[in-house]
């Protein structure tokens, strides 16, 4: 009977020490890696919606790629909605629809003050914006992210005075109203005044159209058989002067200096037709946007002793996300695959 009990006792012993030891291939789950797995799992379910018009130009492409990539980098879900011509009544339409869904950010080309009032509802319901690529600073946006666009003008500008040997007639094509063309046409203009024998003679309007800009570039060499450079604030000007100035047969006599890196642009260029564009890292806009907005919701920088109530966003006000000139020398890798 003796033995019998220290058996049993003995067994009990050993199945407390199995029980006691870690199974092998198991790990024991902390508190802080439970929180870093939730916060993961709610990170991935984070919406960030971008919203613009003209969704049908190539130009738009780097805004779409930019909100792919940022939403992989980061572990959130990512659109991009909007009207594909240049609508802002649908715009706002579609921006309404975002607010409906609640994401945690949104991004915004700011084409308008129209936009303001829609701009300021997404606030107001709780949903921080940044505005890209067109800024609208009266409206609740946190911060803007694009092209310094003064100074991309004063480049474009720049360029193309010492392409026509900083002596000539020269036009300017753009779409009226938009504040960041409005911005480069400063800058062309600032530029261009250093050289007193450089005269603009004139400012055409390309309503954002291939179609009208062609027409508009050969009403201006119509008019100004001397005309030396024509500089384009974005890239509707470019393709349409190249097309007007192969069909008055003055390729080389009329300077070019586009905007951006559409196909037409870059292929007017490897024919000489073009000779420069302003191209703009425009991936990064929506990408560092997005950032923003992510940081805005999941860091907690101490600015001051209690950033809400002093005042502080926490974030940065303006991001310049900077030009590159593009020309016959480096223009093939600007070329989209």
């Amino acid at each position: 009977m003796k033995r019998k009990w220290m058996l049993v006792a003995v067994l009990a012993l050993v199945a407390a020490m199995i029980v006691s030891l870690p199974l092998a291939g198991c790990k024991t789950t902390t508190a802080a890696e439970t929180t870093a797995a939730e916060e993961t799992t709610a990170a991935e379910e984070e919406l960030y919606i971008e919203a613009s018009a003209l969704g049908n130009m190539d130009y738009f492409y780097d805004h779409k790629m930019g909100m792919e990539q940022v939403g992989k980098d980061l572990g959130v879900k990512t659109e991009y909605v909007g009207p594909a011509d240049y609508n802002m009544a649908n715009m706002i339409n579609a921006m309404e629809q975002v607010i409906a869904k609640k994401p945690a950010g949104l991004v915004v080309v700011g084409f308008e003050v129209t936009l303001v009032p829609i701009i300021n509802k997404a606030v107001d319901q709780g949903i921080p914006v940044v505005t890209v690529d067109a800024d609208l600073p009266t409206s609740k946006r946190i911060a803007f992210v694009g092209t310094g666009n003064y100074n991309a003008g004063f480049q474009g500008g720049t360029k193309l005075a010492e392409l026509i040997g900083e002596k000539g007639k020269v036009a300017i094509m753009t779409k009226p109203g938009q504040s960041n063309l409005e911005e480069r046409i400063n800058g062309y203009k600032d530029a261009l005044a250093k050289f007193p024998d450089i005269q603009i003679v004139q400012i055409a309007d390309t309503q954002s159209d291939v179609v009208v800009a062609a027409q508009a570039a050969a009403s201006l060499i119509q008019k100004y058989p001397d005309l030396a450079g024509i500089g384009c604030v974005e890239a509707a000007g470019g393709a349409g002067a190249a097309t007007a100035i192969k069909e008055a047969s003055k390729v080389g006599q009329i300077k070019v200096v586009s905007m951006d890196r559409d196909g037409d642009t870059l292929q007017a260029i490897a024919a000489g037709v073009i000779s420069a564009t302003v191209v703009q890292q425009t991936a990064l806009m929506p990408y560092y946007a997005v950032q923003i907005l992510y940081n805005l919701k999941h860091a907690n920088i101490q600015i001051s002793s209690d950033n809400a109530k002093a005042g502080v966003s926490g974030t940065p006000a303006v991001i310049d996300t900077g030009i590159i000139m593009v020309d016959k020398n480096n223009y093939q890798y600007f070329v989209r695959k």
